[in-house]
């Protein structure tokens, strides 16, 4: 079994590998309090009076506290963010990891800016980690890309994964847990997929084109197509 664990692991991408492993990490530190989750979320005033800057990462690493929501995370973020990188981006890394970075800032874009609107402000103060809002935000651009692949939700009902998203929006107001999160993973991912996928069909043009020093940071594998 321990065989078989490390051989699943092992044959992660690079990306999806380095992300989860960071996260468990991470999560499970704070579970036996070697970390404390109070160094590791998104503060505004911290980052920018106490130049703490490492918040506007490690928040997005921190997936509370390890139960069923937990877990079901750790799958999406396996599971998602697995499939786009070995196949949307297979070949591309560095696209991958700059989809992820444009996902993180758009994220912590809307939390900075919801904070400051009146009538808003009170429940953007109480998003402190982004982390479920970034695995959503996966799950909603694999959705996208993938459209009409038939899925079945826990033996249920079956439909088509461009539903895949408000599926577990659903799910996730049943068993209580704050809309709030997934819906930003929405907005973020719809985001980057109007302008990558269908503002790059309507013009011609890639605003998200990924920046030369990005791709520089990755060996980029040659794919071979048969």
């Amino acid at each position: 079994m321990a065989q078989v664990v490390e051989e699943w692991y092992k044959q992660m991408p690079i990306i999806t590998r380095s992300y989860l492993t960071a996260a468990v990490v991470t999560t499970i530190c704070c579970s036996l309090d070697i970390i404390s989750p109070y160094h590791l979320y998104l503060n505004p005033k911290l980052v920018v009076k106490q130049y703490q800057f490492w918040r506007l990462i490690t928040n997005f690493l921190y997936f509370r506290k390890m139960d069923l929501d937990f877990m079901f995370h750790m799958f999406f973020l396996a599971r998602y963010c697995k499939l786009l990188e070995e196949n949307s981006f297979r070949g591309r890394t560095a696209d991958f990891f700059y989809m992820l970075l444009f996902g993180a800032s758009v994220l912590t874009g809307i939390v900075l800016i919801g904070g400051m609107i009146p009538y808003l402000s009170a429940s953007f103060a109480k998003i402190i980690f982004l982390s479920n809002s970034l695995t959503f935000m996966m799950v909603y651009v694999w959705s996208k890309q993938n459209p009409f692949i038939h899925m079945n939700f826990l033996g249920l009902f079956t439909f088509t994964a461009a539903y895949l998203p408000w599926v577990l929006l659903g799910f996730s107001v049943l068993v209580g847990a704050s809309a709030w999160v997934d819906l930003l993973g929405m907005i973020a991912g719809h985001a980057y997929y109007f302008l990558e996928d269908v503002y790059a069909r309507m013009t011609g043009r890639r605003p998200l084109k990924t920046p030369s020093f990005i791709k520089a940071m990755f060996a980029e594998d040659a794919v071979v197509v048969a």
